[in-house]
């Protein structure tokens, strides 16, 4: 799939190696209404810039249409989805997930066992406001994990039904986890912009059978 990028690399992400730090600092949690919060690790992973031209070049990225306001619509972004079991494209992808459960084990009581991989290509790209609430989310407390590289992006949560949201802009090795009820009773998404942007990707890691 040939497409044009322009990803602004981070002064920050100069060294060789794509590694991940340490979970034990560095996270700040942000405790919202009605049991959900919200965990951000800023630049977890070192490297972030060089992971993201491995995805963007090896991942088989397709394109989805869905049926939206009784209408088919392109989905603004590309996607890529790697099952419980599947290898996943990148050695530090594992680590992730594998460092990912053993922090939150108390938390969650589970691992994370799937990632899905979105790309947004430019600021045309989005996600509209929703909650991962097909399967198990839908009436139970869960987590869902969410590693950013390339440019940053705006990830915006508000409560579901509406109210004050809260944003993050997250790229470069940036670390989002929606914990508690949030799928349930809060909603996120990655608004459109006019701004020069350029790609991101996002990895999400979730537990069995939520979607």
């Amino acid at each position: 799939m040939a497409m044009t990028v322009a990803l602004q690399g981070s002064l920050l992400d100069c060294g060789d190696d794509v590694e991940l730090a340490d979970l034990a600092t560095g996270v700040r949690r942000t405790t919202l209404s009605r049991g959900a919060w919200v965990d951000h690790r800023p630049g977890w992973l070192a490297g972030a810039d060089r992971l993201f031209e491995v995805l963007h070049h090896e991942v088989p990225w397709h394109a989805e249409r869905r049926e939206m306001y009784e209408r088919v619509v392109d989905v603004p972004r590309l996607l890529a989805f790697y099952d419980a079991g599947d290898p996943l494209p990148h050695p530090v992808l594992t680590e992730a997930r594998d460092a990912l459960g053993r922090h939150y084990a108390d938390e969650l009581g589970e691992p994370f066992v799937t990632a899905g991989l979105c790309l947004y290509r430019d600021g045309r790209d989005s996600v509209a406001w929703h909650g991962d609430r097909i399967g198990r989310s839908r009436d139970q407390d869960t987590m869902v994990a969410i590693l950013s590289v390339g440019s940053a992006r705006a990830l915006n949560l508000r409560p579901r039904g509406g109210g004050s949201s809260l944003g993050f802009q997250l790229g470069h090795g940036d670390l989002v986890v929606m914990g508690g009820s949030c799928q349930r009773t809060w909603d996120h998404c990655v608004p459109k912009t006019a701004r020069a942007v350029g790609p991101r990707i996002s990895i999400q890691f979730r537990p069995r059978g939520v979607l």
